[in-house]
């Protein structure tokens, strides 16, 4: 066994990539770089910058492998190919910039020397051009050139050819190679496993599926296989990393830690085998009780895929007789508290651990409900918990699942709320009040309130056509407004009437969702008191991003509860630069919210901000999702208010990102 270093080029790498004389071996996690990242890296190689070395494993076996996310050549190796161990998201992204693949449009300004993914803004200026287009063999700098030049470049002509031909020589750009020879499967999944925890580049999810692959052969296949399985009846989110995840903790009774992979190589061929069966079993029975008991027919509802690995161990591990109903509506009741509370929002292998154990138990809705704090009491929403809810909050999802329960149909058309899993339609909803139809007595939180939106499709969307609910209910049957929880008092019908209407909509959204909740409560909870089904319920943070062009602006905090008030401001471009640090690379950072530094922190899969009297929490995308809502809704920087609270000196209480305003 040796490593041989040696080094080539880009253009070299490239076309072996084509040739499939470069391969992934099945360890390889799935091409995951966004196309800021694929720009930044061509800008890094442009610019000279160090852009990393590679390594690769070069074998007599025939390991199972993975197909990489480039499109070209078929044709067949001229040599032994090379199994690519570190370096995919590089040479994906320069395969797909040199071939011009769909999903890496980059481009270049001549006169800036920037790079970024093709937008709508560089379409129109000519003085963006395609790097592709550059990098084509057959491309004339003499014609790009003179396209510049006519597009009303102001650099001289041999300016122009420098900095084309300098983007042409990028192909000549070398990397530094590190080769395997003669080390064994196992043995390279383990370098594998160490080259990519460092930095915590790969999570545990990658390195306990890395592991999986070299444990049990042809392992990828299988979870393809039962992948492919869900997507065609509407569980498309059941996929690779779901599996992978509920495989692994089925095997080791718990969730991913650092030390995932290492008792995963412990773990021998039939406690696998077993895992595996365990998983399908729970998957085939549980899918079923979900779309007979909520009517749920896909999982893209689900706020969180997570909550189903409990449920898969429970009712995997079951002996094969029939599963009675008080199972199977305590594991309803299980699901929908469990999601209501976003009980996976932080330290998620850690409460996944807790469930698990807890799944197994001889009494396994009572443990489960146990790690709710609700095994002794009923649960119950309130008109106060809904105040503030908007569609990202898991109350919407409630909201959906009442629907559903109702009978609700699409306005006018009378089609599902949720279409089926062979319709490709999507899960829409829309506003009762149409925001054109409110003052400015509304701000964009009271308007987007949960209470204001309802499941009807863009069809009868366009029908409303911006028209007052005074308009346009009139033409609706009374029974088509009731199963939508709306109410038909005649003065909740215009704008004067808008804050009773959202009041009185909680109260029946509310009183719905406690009837569906009842209907799957365990007959131990029946005598039990009251409590309230949200923990955060009377707790609100509103955001409010205040910018302009030549100004990033700054996003405003304003948290809300009982006995305190709170109001905190932070740059929205080191905001975002931090949360996309922890997004992209798993790295911690800091930002300054209030006059104060606070920790950006990735703890196992929650991304936790301090802001002000709130412990802020969120997976890395739920935060993206929730910026992206915001520079949607952004109000000029001028009109930001003057923010006058301190740091938080008290206590701190966790609160998910996906209930903001």
């Amino acid at each position: 066994m040796h490593v041989d270093r040696i080094d080539r080029s880009i253009g070299e790498l490239i076309d072996q990539i084509s040739s499939a004389e470069i391969m992934l071996p099945e360890i390889q996690r799935e091409y995951v770089w966004k196309p800021t990242q694929v720009a930044k890296l061509m800008d890094s190689i442009y610019r000279g910058y160090p852009f990393g070395s590679l390594l690769f494993w070069q074998t007599d076996e025939t390991p199972e492998t993975r197909a990489m996310s480039v499109s070209g050549s078929e044709a067949k190796p001229f040599r032994p190919a090379l199994f690519l161990l570190d370096g995919q998201q590089r040479l994906t992204s320069l395969h797909r910039v040199f071939n011009n693949h769909p999903d890496a449009q980059v481009v270049f300004n001549v006169e800036s020397q920037k790079f970024q993914n093709q937008s709508a803004a560089t379409q129109r200026d000519p003085k963006w051009i395609k790097v592709a287009d550059v990098l084509d063999p057959k491309a004339s700098m003499l014609r790009l050139t003179k396209q510049l030049l006519e597009a009303g470049s102001t650099l001289a002509d041999h300016e122009i050819e420098e900095r084309l031909g300098q983007i042409k020589r990028l192909r000549d750009r070398r990397f530094v190679m590190e080769v395997l020879k003669g080390f064994p499967y196992d043995e390279v999944a383990e370098i594998f496993v160490r080259v990519n925890s460092g930095g915590r580049r790969l999570g545990t999810l990658d390195l306990a599926m890395a592991t999986l692959s070299t444990r049990w052969t042809g392992v990828l296949s299988k979870l393809q296989a039962e992948a492919e399985h869900w997507m065609q009846r509407g569980y498309g989110d059941i996929d690779v990393n779901f599996l992978s995840r509920a495989l692994a903790g089925v095997v080791l009774g718990r969730g991913l830690s650092v030390w995932s992979p290492s008792r995963l190589r412990q773990t021998k061929d039939t406690e696998l085998a077993h895992g595996w069966e365990v998983v399908q079993r729970g998957l085939r029975r549980l899918i079923p009780l979900l779309q007979a008991n909520l009517r749920l027919t896909r999982s893209d509802p689900l706020p969180s895929m997570i909550v189903l690995i409990p449920l898969v161990v429970l009712l995997g591990e079951l002996d094969e007789e029939p599963i009675d109903k008080p199972t199977t509506d305590g594991i309803v009741y299980w699901l929908l508290l469990a999601t209501v509370q976003t009980r996976y929002s932080t330290s998620t292998d850690t409460k996944l651990s807790q469930d698990i154990r807890a799944a197994r138990q001889p009494d396994p809705i009572k443990a489960l409900l146990e790690s709710l704090n609700i095994e002794t009491s009923r649960a119950e929403v309130t008109e106060r918990a809904l105040r503030g809810r908007t569609k990202e909050s898991p109350y919407f999802f409630l909201s959906l699942l009442v629907a559903l329960s109702n009978g609700a149909r699409d306005w006018w058309f009378g089609t599902d709320v949720l279409p089926g899993h062979a319709d490709a339609q999507k899960l829409e909803h829309h506003h009762v009040h149409p925001p054109a139809t409110l003052d400015d007595r509304f701000d964009k939180g009271t308007i987007n309130d949960l209470a204001n939106l309802v499941f009807i499709s863009a069809k009868a969307n366009k029908r409303i056509n911006g028209r007052s609910p005074a308009a346009y209910f009139p033409e609706l049957d009374e029974a088509d407004l009731k199963a939508h929880q709306v109410p038909l008092n005649d003065s909740l019908r215009d704008p004067d009437g808008y804050a009773r209407f959202l009041v009185t909509r909680r109260q029946l959204l509310a009183e719905a969702m406690n009837d569906l909740l009842d209907r799957f409560r365990p007959a131990f909870l029946d005598e039990e008191p009251v409590a309230p089904a949200d923990p955060n319920a009377g707790l609100s943070l509103d955001l409010a991003l205040y910018g302009s062009g030549w100004d990033g602006g700054r996003m405003v905090f304003t948290a809300n509860g009982e006995g305190f008030s709170w109001a905190g401001a932070a740059n929205i471009a080191e905001l975002e630069a931090a949360i996309e640090s922890a997004r992209i690379a798993g790295i911690d950072s800091d930002v300054v919210i209030a006059g104060e530094s606070v920790p950006v922190q990735m703890i196992e899969e929650s991304l936790n901000i301090s802001i002000g009297p709130f412990l802020v929490t969120g997976t890395p995308e739920e935060w993206r999702t929730v910026l992206d809502r915001e520079r949607l809704s952004s109000l000029p920087l001028s009109a930001a208010p003057s923010v006058l609270s301190g740091p938080w000196a008290g206590e701190q209480i966790k609160f998910p990102i996906t209930s903001t305003d």
